[in-house]
Formats: C-alpha cells, sequence, structure tokens
C-alpha cells in the first residue's frame, strides 16, 4: 500500500488573505508532500508497508513515525480550517467550551497563548479527555494525541513553515489570523465521535 498526499479540502487560495495560496503551495505542495514520499521510502519492504497511517503511528519510532506523524498531523489542520469558518464556536463545541473555560474568549485566550508558547516547531490541539472534557494541549515536532488517551478535534499547526512567508517570525499574528478561519462544523463532527 503506498500512501498519497491527500487532497486539500479547498482551494490552494482558498484561505486568503488570513493564510496564502504561496503558503499552502510550500506547506501543502512540498513539506506534506515530502513526509509522504518519506514514509513511502520508510516502509517499503517492511512490516509498516501495509499498516493503515494510524497503526503506523502508534507503533514505531524515529524517522517512520515523525513522517507518518507529520502526514496524519497535517491533513487534520487542513480540515481545522475552512474559507467559511471563523467567529465563535457553536454547537456542542460551544457548550463544551463555555463549560470548561467559562467563555468562548477565555477559551480562545487561552488556545492562542499555548499556541504561542510553545518552544520551536509544534502543535497546538483541542482535545478531548478521557474524562468527556475539553483541553488544551501542546504538542512538539510531529508528536500528536494519537499517541495518548486525548481524542483531538482542532489544531493549529506552530512550525515556522505554516505562517512564515505571510508573517514571517510573528507566530502572534499567524493566530490571530487562524481564527477567521477556524472549521468549527469539523470540530463539532471530531466531538460527536469521540463519545
Amino acid at each position: 500500500m503506498s500512501f498519497v498526499l491527500p487532497e486539500l479540502p479547498y482551494p490552494r487560495d482558498g484561505l486568503a488573505p488570513h493564510i496564502s495560496e504561496e503558503t499552502l503551495s510550500f506547506h501543502h505542495g512540498a513539506h506534506q508532500k515530502t513526509y509522504v514520499t518519506n514514509l513511502n521510502n520508510l516502509v517499503r519492504g517492511t512490516s509498516n508497508e501495509h499498516k493503515s497511517l494510524e497503526e503506523i503511528i502508534k507503533t514505531t519510532s524515529g524517522p517512520t513515525f515523525n513522517n507518518a506523524a507529520q502526514v496524519w498531523n497535517h491533513t487534520f489542520y487542513w480540515h481545522s480550517l475552512s474559507p467559511n469558518g471563523g467567529g465563535d464556536a457553536d454547537g456542542a463545541v460551544s457548550d463544551a467550551i463555555i463549560s470548561k473555560w467559562g467563555s468562548f474568549d477565555t477559551f480562545k485566550q487561552e488556545f492562542s497563548k499555548a499556541a504561542t508558547g510553545q518552544f520551536g516547531s509544534g502543535w497546538a490541539w483541542l482535545v478531548v479527555k478521557a474524562d468527556g472534557t475539553l483541553d488544551i494541549v501542546t504538542t512538539s515536532n510531529a508528536n500528536t494525541p494519537l499517541t495518548t488517551d486525548d481524542k483531538p478535534i482542532l489544531t493549529c499547526d506552530v512550525w515556522e513553515h505554516a505562517y512564515y512567508v505571510d508573517y514571517r517570525n510573528a507566530r502572534t499574528k499567524y493566530i490571530e489570523a487562524f481564527w477567521n478561519i477556524v472549521n468549527w462544523k469539523f470540530a463539532n463532527e471530531n466531538l460527536s465521535k469521540s463519545k
């Protein structure tokens, strides 16, 4: 089985002006594509060759894990964004956010703080804990909640290549822009599947 680069769920210019077509061309068309190519080369002829992406992530380490997790993390990230996204959370996610943080604005501040404060490369996640409550977690490099009991429902990529073309080193401005394209529909779908 060969892994393929998943298509973006919108045109490459679909997130502009918040994330440019140039960024998506590099981020999806070069970075994620390289992870897919590397993963195929690493698993070919091994016991991992016929495993799913999720199985590889949960059972490997080193370069195989890093490339598999980055393929999965990026695909999840693309779906965490939408040209029709943004605004306050709605539905069950909104209820769960308010239950945990008291208000959407407080949650937004806490998530932004976590994403900004992640040292070096990594990810900020909104997850469902084992007890059914929401939490904000960060992971470094290729690490992902898939290797824990947490169930991811939304993510923000804070690797520099996610924002450097558009925002240079201003991660804070990129995270501000993220709130204009965040996909609450996707988050609600993931929350309902986590139960």
